[in-house]
C-alpha cells in the first residue's frame, strides 16, 4: 500500500512538472528564426502598430485634402417631403361673371421634391488656401510616418545589437565556465596526488560557481532582449532568434560634418514636416484673411410639388417650377472677428518657424554628438583589444606558472577572471559602436 501511494505521488509531481514546465520546454523545441539587422527592420515595419497609426493619420490628411478640394466644386441635392395639414375652409371669391372662384382650397395633403444646385464661385481665395494648407499637412503626416519609421529602425537596432551583445556575453562565459571547470579538475587531482591544500579546491569550486551565475545572468539577458526584438518583429515572445550577424566594428565615418548635417536636414522626417506645417499654418493665415473679401455664389434648383406654393393660386395638382439665384455678399463688419483669426494664424505661423529654427540647432549638436560617441567607442574598442591582448598573455604566463608548481590556484584562477572581464569589455565597446552608429543614421534620417 505504501509502495502504491509513492508511485502515485511521484506520478503527481511529474504531472504537475509536465504541466509548469511542458509550454517552455515546447517552446524550446521551435525551429529558431534567422534574422539579420535589414530582415528584423522589415519585419518590424511591417508588424508595427505605432508605424500603422501614423500610416492611417497620413491617409486621413489626405482624405482631407481631397474634401477641401471639392469645397470649391459644384453641389447637386435632391429632396422629397410630404407633410399632413389640418382641414382648412376654403377661401373663394366671386369671379366673373358672377362665379366663385377658390383661391386657397383645402388640400391637406402637400407632396413637395426639390432638385437644387449651388456652386460658390468666389470666396475671396479662402477656399484655395484651405486646400494648400491641408495638401502641406498631408506631406507633413506623410513625413511623420518617415520619421515613425527612423524611431522604429533604432528601436530594432537597439534590441538587435542587445541579443548580439548577450550573446557574445554568454558565449564568453560559457568558455571561462569551461576553463574554470578544468581548473576544478586540475586542483582535484593535485590533491590527490598531495599538492595543494583542500583551500585549493574550495577556491576552484567558488569560482565555477560564480561563471555559473554569471552564465544564467547572461542567457536571461539574451533571453529578454529576444523577446523584445521578438515583440518588435511581431512574432511570439518564446521564439527562438538566431542572429546570423557577428558583432564586429564597423568601418569608420569619413563623411564630414558639414556634409552628414547637410543630409540630415534634407533627409529626417521630423524636419520636413515642420517646414510643412509652416507652410500649412501660413496658408491657414492666408484663408482667415479671406474673410473680409467678397464672395460670389450661384443657387438654383427646379420644384414639383402638389400643391406648388410658388403657383397662385393654389391648386391640388402637380406643378413644377425653377429658380436661380446669383448671390454677392461682402462681410463690412464682423467685430473684429476676422482680424482675430489672421492674427491667431499669424502667431502659429511663427511659433512652427521658431520650431523649425530650434530643431536646425538641435540636428547638428546630435550629428556632432553621435560622431563624438562613434570616436570614443572605437578608442574604447582598440584599448580593449589591448586589454584582451594582455590579459590572454598573462594567463599564458600565469598558467605555465601554475602548472609548474610556483604560484598558486588562486592567482591562476585571477588570471582566468582577468581575461573574462577583457573579453566582455571588448563586446561592450563593439555593440556601443554598433549602436552609437544606428543612432547616426537616425540622426541623419537614413
Amino acid at each position: 500500500m505504501t509502495a502504491h501511494k509513492t508511485l502515485v505521488n511521484v506520478a503527481f509531481v511529474l504531472a504537475v512538472w509536465l504541466w509548469a514546465f511542458g509550454a517552455p520546454a515546447a517552446a524550446q523545441g521551435i525551429a529558431p528564426l534567422r534574422l539579420s539587422l535589414q530582415e528584423a527592420e522589415m519585419r518590424a515595419v511591417a508588424a508595427s502598430h505605432r508605424l500603422a497609426e501614423a500610416q492611417a493619420r497620413a491617409a486621413a490628411a489626405e482624405a482631407t485634402v481631397e474634401l477641401r478640394d471639392a469645397d470649391d466644386r459644384p453641389i447637386i441635392r435632391s429632396g422629397a417631403y410630404y407633410q399632413r395639414t389640418r382641414h382648412v375652409t376654403p377661401f373663394v371669391v366671386i369671379g366673373a361673371p358672377g362665379g366663385l372662384q377658390v383661391l386657397y382650397p383645402d388640400i391637406p395633403d402637400n407632396y413637395l421634391t426639390r432638385l437644387d444646385f449651388q456652386w460658390p464661385i468666389f470666396d475671396g481665395g479662402r477656399t484655395d488656401a484651405l486646400e494648400r494648407a491641408a495638401r502641406a499637412e498631408a506631406s507633413a503626416a506623410t513625413a511623420d510616418v518617415i520619421a515613425a519609421q527612423g524611431d522604429l529602425r533604432l528601436e530594432v537596432a537597439r534590441a538587435f545589437w542587445a541579443v548580439v551583445t548577450a550573446q557574445s556575453a554568454a558565449e564568453v562565459l560559457k568558455q571561462s565556465l569551461a576553463r574554470a571547470q578544468q581548473h576544478v579538475e586540475d586542483a582535484r587531482q593535485r590533491r590527490a596526488a598531495g599538492l595543494v591544500p583542500p583551500n585549493e579546491i574550495a577556491a576552484a569550486e567558488a569560482q565555477e560557481s560564480r561563471q555559473r551565475v554569471l552564465l544564467i545572468e547572461a542567457e536571461n539577458q539574451r533571453a529578454l532582449a529576444s523577446a523584445e526584438l521578438a515583440r518588435l518583429i511581431g512574432v511570439d515572445l518564446l521564439q527562438p532568434i538566431d542572429i546570423v550577424e557577428t558583432l564586429e566594428l564597423p568601418p569608420p565615418v569619413t563623411t564630414p560634418f558639414d556634409s552628414l548635417v547637410m543630409q540630415a536636414r534634407m533627409m529626417r522626417g521630423e524636419r520636413r514636416a515642420l517646414e510643412q506645417r509652416v507652410s500649412a499654418a501660413d496658408d491657414q493665415r492666408q484663408a482667415a484673411k479671406a474673410g473680409m473679401r467678397p464672395n460670389v455664389e450661384i443657387t438654383g434648383g427646379v420644384d414639383y410639388a402638389r400643391p406648388n406654393p410658388r403657383i397662385f393660386p393654389r391648386a391640388g395638382r402637380w406643378d413644377d417650377f425653377w429658380d436661380a439665384t446669383v448671390r454677392v455678399g461682402w462681410p463690412l463688419w464682423d467685430s473684429g472677428r476676422t482680424r482675430a483669426e489672421v492674427l491667431q494664424a499669424a502667431n502659429l505661423t511663427d511659433a512652427a518657424r521658431q520650431r523649425l529654427e530650434e530643431f536646425d540647432s538641435i540636428l547638428a549638436l546630435e550629428v556632432r554628438q553621435r560622431l563624438l560617441e562613434i570616436d570614443s567607442g572605437r578608442a574604447a574598442v582598440m584599448a580593449a583589444d589591448d586589454g584582451v591582448r594582455a590579459a590572454a598573455e598573462n594567463r599564458r604566463v600565469v598558467n605555465e606558472r601554475f602548472m609548474a608548481g610556483l604560484i598558486s590556484q588562486t592567482d591562476a584562477l585571477d588570471a582566468e577572471t582577468s581575461l573574462l572581464e577583457a573579453e566582455l569589455e571588448r563586446t561592450r565597446a563593439i555593440a556601443t559602436v554598433r549602436l552609437a552608429e544606428a543612432r547616426l543614421d537616425r540622426a541623419i534620417g537614413r
